[in-house]
């Protein structure tokens, strides 16, 4: 049997019904995300417009019509000095957790972001025993820059928060560029 090929691509409001429900499986059963509740598709799709507008990259890996996991870059904090910075999320419907699509989303992800004139990419990963966040993260160059403990209270237990970084392109080598970046 021959499986479609995996295609990484802008995500559409068509698959807004996806991307809810598999972040819905890492709300309620996963310390990823510090949510209690999964958000609504129309919150989720509030998000995912809040992400466009600024001109940031909301990706989508898919096999045929089927939606596989989604990743976007967010603004890490909203005040100009942090412009040039861009937090990732990477999430990964369960059944096809460790086949490379997180991987082949964040690679992607990252280009984009690169190519839209960020220099520092950050994950803020929920829960120091998130072994698959942190492995991919490190496989792809991010190295630990700290950890805020027992930040969360998520499934009756403390969770810590885990940051990391990765310099793009030209990172903190040379000055930014004021036109290197949309309006943020």
């Amino acid at each position: 049997m021959h499986l479609p090929a995996l295609l990484i691509r802008p995500s559409s409001d068509a698959d807004l019904a996806s991307i809810s429900c598999i972040y819905a499986h890492h709300v309620k059963h996963g310390t990823g995300s510090f949510e209690l509740e999964p958000p609504d598709l129309a919150e989720m799709s509030r998000r995912r417009t809040d992400v466009l507008a600024k001109g940031l990259p909301f990706l989508v890996a898919s096999r045929g019509a089927e939606v596989l996991g989604f990743a976007y870059a967010g603004n890490f904090r909203p005040r100009p000095a942090f412009r040039f910075v861009a937090e990732d999320s990477v999430y990964i419907h369960a059944e096809h957790a460790g086949q490379g699509l997180g991987r082949a989303l964040l690679c992607e992800l990252m280009r984009q972001c690169e190519a839209l004139g960020i220099r520092q990419m950050l994950a803020v990963i929920g829960d120091s025993a998130n072994a698959g966040s942190i492995g991919l993260h490190r496989s792809l160059g991010f190295t630990h820059t700290g950890i805020l403990k027992a930040s969360g209270w998520k499934h009756d237990r403390w969770l810590d928060t885990v940051f990391m970084q990765k310099a793009l392109g030209a990172g903190d080598s040379s000055p930014a560029s004021e036109l290197s970046l949309p309006n943020r």
